[in-house]
């Protein structure tokens, strides 16, 4: 089985989440500006809201996506104030045919000094048993 992970990130916490994430499925985590090439059949993707959204480039690197070669996506992040964003990227993974899974992994995101350091140690463990889950069925 073929795993990818990519995550978009402006303060870091995504990226901790997605290293974690790609650490127990044995890949390496990538920014979203590195395009999906291979065919994958699990797409763990990170990502967070900006302005009560998605950001755009990660907006546009899903229509960017191909759907035979990517089997699914599996989306996971973190924000300090609203939760998850999976409505938003389905929305967008629709509009080019690429199917999610309905789990998710979310977890609160240290933002300005609100919910100050998270994601924990806790959190980037659950992160982890997550995507072993997914991978393993």
């Amino acid at each position: 089985m073929k795993v990818a992970v990519r995550y978009y990130t402006k303060t870091g916490n995504t990226k901790r989440l997605a290293e974690a994430v790609a650490n127990a499925v044995g890949v390496e985590a990538l920014p979203v500006s590195v395009p999906v090439e291979e065919a994958v059949d699990i797409f763990f993707l990170g990502n967070s809201y900006y302005a009560f959204s998605i950001d755009p480039e990660v907006r546009s690197f899903i229509r960017g996506l191909d759907k035979n070669k990517v089997g699914k996506i599996v989306n996971f992040g973190s924000a300090a104030m609203l939760n998850s964003t999976y409505k938003k990227v389905k929305a967008e993974a629709d509009k080019v045919g690429v199917p999610m899974d309905e789990r998710e992994f979310h977890c609160k995101g240290e933002f300005k000094g609100v919910h100050k350091g998270k994601p924990d140690e806790k959190d980037l463990k659950a992160a982890a048993e997550f995507a072993r889950k997914i991978v393993e069925g």
